[in-house]
């Protein structure tokens, strides 16, 4: 046992000590920077120059530094990756390669001619400094996350720009590296090119397929993070066998698993937690760690070399984006958002400076090695990896905070036509978990509005064993929807019976939308949607979903949406597509609509009005009977979204009297979710009236939710001729 004294002996030792204060810095550092307006991020760098070896050195940066920094490292491009808009990225996949070619080739042109005419180096030493200007690390990256904004195609670009820029990067450091270790021969890019093929293939073709049976297999969330983990560092692995780094690994495998991680889920709030709370700023703090001061004064060369790394990184970077955002007519806080995300140094510049270090290109008359990258590029590059990091995170932060104020604008109008609450009634316990996972699929991201979970009883002298089982199911509700860090109000009430109490319920508390789950019978006939559940459809004029899933809903392959003609002159079709929209956004998924022309017109419109982000195919479905031949395109991963219309509702069809049929017949091996919109008045409205395109809920309705009055005549002209 360590002796009082011994244990706080400088620098200390005792694990748990340690432990101790990395824990405070991480909890202090963003506390004490907020009232200043500082970004936490340059508070963790500070707080590890503080404390390092080239500080008070009251720690050493050990092995536990360098082990949970690279797994910090590797977490930050894991959840680049993971969090990137898919859609997005392919839709501007052409301007991050241009971003990418222009933030490698600037920093190189104007790196390699400073090293050769300012600082006089050699031409090798120079292109292997310019490269280290070239790369970059997404070291401001939590700070776009924790704004909102990355999804924004500013951070889209910036990431595909990333990856390109630092394999170029690290691609020049391998070639420099092989060439002064005599590897550099046809064997070497044969290696390095057979290899490389072979880590693509198990990447894009093996750990799909890995992934989906996986999460079919077992749904235990602390077991499904675990997995998740091991993908991204035996990714990450596979890169560095192959040549390449880890960190390019990490972010491919957190592209793959993009689309089976719902961004509103309780793994990947699981995932982004442990990242944002534990690892990234351990990572950060032992970047600071590296940080010395006294370099500035070791002399001027060392103080130029420190200046000039400095000054071309940040113009090279800052550039680059300009050429971007003026090629293809961006806003200034885009070209704001990528210079900050570009312009933080760190991984691939240590990397490099470290390695360039080490090489020994021969010896002095006195006997003392000469190296590649000399000490003062080594302190240089140090000092580089604090100015630019800092810079990037003020940049970041600024640009972060503009775009997703006016973001917020437009989103705030929608919002305020009709509060979200969308209620869960709980009546069979092995289907909470799934009305759950809908539930939080289909929610706005906008705004945190709580989810509502109800229990109803009916039996008012079991008080024992009802209030229990109440009990019980509602914090299973809660317990679901808060690993998802969202908040449930639980009900629970006594009633006549269970349509009773849901019905009640909807319109006390003024719920938007109901979720359900499909009752079961032997005998399916006629009452396949029960009778508590037709009840409430007769009852309640809210949007009701119905769900049935045999697969989690992370697995899902593609959304086959059939919709009626007419269903766009409902009073809740806006809200209709907008949960279309963020159910396939969350699951990563394509929506492949079937209906009629002047319903798809009317979708495109919405699309495009509320700017909406998933893939959203069109394909044609002339007779609503036809709706049964999608039996044969839809797989045991896809989901059948079938949205269907009360008897007085103006787009019912006939076929609709026979759904529960149709439905059990064809459809019963079927990932399945029925939607019965809104359908008349906006608020309070009689339960009966019947929904008019031309009435004035509907002219006023819309317009409120930003949609113009011409699409709205345009409507009324279409429906005035038939």
């Amino acid at each position: 046992m360590e002796s009082l004294d011994s244990l706080f002996d400088i620098p200390f030792t005792n694990p748990t000590l340690i432990f101790f204060i990395v824990l405070a810095i991480i909890l202090l550092a963003p506390i004490a920077l907020q009232k200043i307006r500082v970004p936490h991020i340059i508070g963790l760098i500070l707080a590890g120059a503080l404390i390092g070896p080239n500080g008070t050195g009251i720690l050493l940066r050990d092995t536990s530094f360098e082990l949970f920094g690279k797994v910090g490292l590797l977490y930050l491009m894991f959840l680049a990756g993971l969090e990137m808009d898919i859609f997005d990225f392919k839709k501007n996949g052409k301007k991050g390669v241009f971003f990418g070619l222009c933030t490698f080739s600037i920093p190189m042109i104007i790196g390699t001619l400073t090293g050769i005419y300012l600082l006089k180096f050699s031409t090798v030493t120079s292109i292997l400094l310019a490269s280290m200007f070239a790369s970059h690390t997404l070291v401001s990256y939590p700070i776009a996350s924790r704004y909102g904004v990355t999804k924004n195609r500013a951070v889209t670009i910036t990431i595909a720009g990333t990856i390109i820029t630092d394999i170029l990067a690290l691609l020049i450091l391998a070639v420099i590296t092989g060439m002064y270790k005599g590897e550099l021969n046809a064997f070497f890019w044969l290696k390095f090119g057979l290899s490389l093929v072979i880590y693509l293939i198990i990447l894009f073709w093996a750990f799909p397929h890995l992934i989906k049976w996986f999460l079919r297999k077992y749904d235990d969330n602390a077991t499904q993070f675990i997995f998740v983990l091991a993908l991204v560092f035996s990714a990450a692995f596979g890169a560095e066998l192959a040549g390449l780094e880890g960190i390019i690994g990490a972010f491919l495998a957190g592209v793959i698993l993009n689309r089976y991680i719902p961004s509103v889920s309780p793994l990947m709030n699981r995932i982004e937690f442990v990242g944002n709370a534990f690892f990234i700023p351990y990572f950060l703090i032992g970047v600071g760690m590296l940080v010395d001061f006294k370099v500035l004064f070791r002399g001027p060369e060392a103080l130029l070399v420190a200046v000039s790394m400095s000054a071309i990184a940040t113009f090279s970077k800052w550039l680059a984006a300009v050429i971007t955002q003026k090629t293809f007519k961006m806003k200034h806080t885009e070209r704001m958002l990528m210079f900050g995300l570009s312009n933080g140094q760190a991984a691939a510049t240590l990397a490099a400076v470290l390695i360039g270090y080490n090489i020994i290109t021969g010896v002095t008359a006195s006997g003392e090695a000469i190296r590649l990258l000399n000490e003062n590029i080594l302190n240089g590059t140090i000092i580089m990896i604090l100015v630019t990091c800092t810079i990037s995170s003020i940049a970041t932060e600024s640009a972060a905070r503009n775009i997703a104020t006016q973001r917020a604008e437009p989103a705030e109008i929608s919002e305020k036509t009709f509060e979200e609450k969308i209620l869960i009634p709980i009546a069979n316990p092995s289907t909470i978990e799934n009305l759950v996972n809908l539930a939080l699929l289909m929610k706005s991201k906008v705004k945190k509005t709580p989810l509502y979970a109800l229990s109803v009883s009916v039996d008012m002298f079991d008080n024992n064993s009802t209030n229990e089982n109440s009990a019980k199911n509602l914090n299973k509700v809660a317990q679901l929807a808060s690993a998802a860090d969202t908040h449930v109000n639980t009900l629970s009430r006594y009633d006549v019976n269970v349509a009773s109490g849901i019905i009640h319920t909807v319109k006390e508390n003024d719920i938007s939308d109901v979720v359900m789950g499909f009752h079961y019978k032997a005998n399916i006939g006629e009452t396949f949607f029960g009778p508590m559940t037709q009840n409430i459809l007769r009852s309640v004029n809210r949007m009701v979903l119905i769900f049935r899933t045999l697969t989690p809903v992370n697995a899902i392959n593609k959304m086959v949406v059939a919709i009626p003609a007419k269903a766009e002159y409902e009073i809740g079709f806006p809200r209709l597509i907008d949960r279309i929209a963020n159910i396939s956004t969350q699951c990563g998924c394509r929506a492949i609509f079937y209906t009629n022309e002047n319903t798809e017109a009317a979708i495109q419109s919405l699309i495009k009005v509320k700017r909406y982000r998933f893939r959203a195919e069109f394909k044609p479905l002339g007779n609503w009977d036809d709706f049964r031949s999608l039996k044969n395109i839809i797989n045991a991963h896809d989901l059948f979204i079938l949205v269907s219309a009360r008897p007085t509702s103006i787009s019912y069809h006939s076929t609709f009297d026979r759904l529960p049929y149709i439905l059990g017949h064809d459809f019963k091996d079927t990932n399945l979710l029925v939607i019965y919109p809104e359908q008349f008045g906006y608020r309070n409205e009689s339960l009966f009236s019947v929904a008019d395109p031309q009435s004035n809920d509907l002219q006023k309705m819309y317009p409120k939710l930003g949609i113009s009055q011409k699409w709205i005549k345009d409507l009324i002209n279409k429906k005035n001729k038939e």
